[in-house]
């Protein structure tokens, strides 16, 4: 489990905020779904607003360009070089798109 680093303390979100982010968070593509099932499945009860601010800006993106970052195929930069969505990211590749309960 990762959690945001300490030079950026946050408050946890609260269940509007958390619905709001869920909304937020629907794609098109069924793989990035995937991943993000997973993450919300495994960290839902541990979101923070930098958290928010991550998954936000990952949200921006395109789904296929979304996708070669949850695949690794890509690291982010420029505008996306941000701790928030580092830390974001790797907790999104970490729950990866196998789910939690191993089937």
């Amino acid at each position: 489990m990762q959690a945001f680093p300490a030079s950026h303390p946050s408050p946890v979100l609260d269940a509007r905020a958390l619905s709001k982010l869920h909304w937020r968070c629907r794609r098109g593509l069924l793989e990035n779904d995937l991943f993000i099932e997973q993450f919300f499945l495994r960290h839902e009860g541990e979101l923070t607003v930098f958290h928010a601010e991550g998954m936000g800006a990952l949200m921006d993106l395109a789904d296929n360009d979304l996708l070669d970052l949850l695949l690794r195929r890509k690291e982010p930069s420029g505008a996306l070089d941000l701790p928030a969505v580092h830390t974001v990211l790797g907790m999104l590749r970490d729950s990866g798109a196998i789910p939690a309960h191993g089937v």
